[in-house]
């Protein structure tokens, strides 16, 4: 059986990783502590219902949404699967930023002659 806290420190923590959010960041918009922030994820404290409707509209979702067990990882496919995702997210991410470099990397020795390099084909 899985523990409401744990559902409501993981739900915290996946959120703060859509929103692209540190504990600090959290505490701040909450108007609370990181060290509190922190005992919430690490299952140590749990927050009273106005702390969790605070928390709730710091991450942008609905309180009851803190506790769904639709982003819970079930226990046969749990850390496996959510490790796997966040490899393949941060992978994609780097890959497009590389070749958003790339592109203008290439796209420099054009722009200073002010025309391709004379290798093109040409149209005729």
């Amino acid at each position: 059986m899985t523990s409401l806290r744990a559902v409501l420190a993981f739900n915290m923590k996946e959120q703060r990783h859509v929103l692209r959010i540190s504990q600090e960041k959290l505490a701040e918009r909450v108007n609370t502590s990181t060290h509190y922030i922190g005992m919430i994820e690490k299952e140590r404290s749990f927050p009273t219902p106005e702390m969790l409707e605070r928390i709730a509209a710091a991450l942008e979702i609905d309180a009851p949404d803190l506790f769904s067990m639709k982003m819970y990882p079930s226990e046969e496919t749990g850390s496996i699967k959510q490790f796997q995702e966040r490899v393949i997210s941060d992978m994609a991410q780097v890959l497009s930023y590389r070749l958003k470099e790339l592109e203008q990397d290439n796209a420099l020795p054009e722009a200073a002659n002010g025309h391709g390099s004379g290798d093109e084909p040409k149209l005729v």
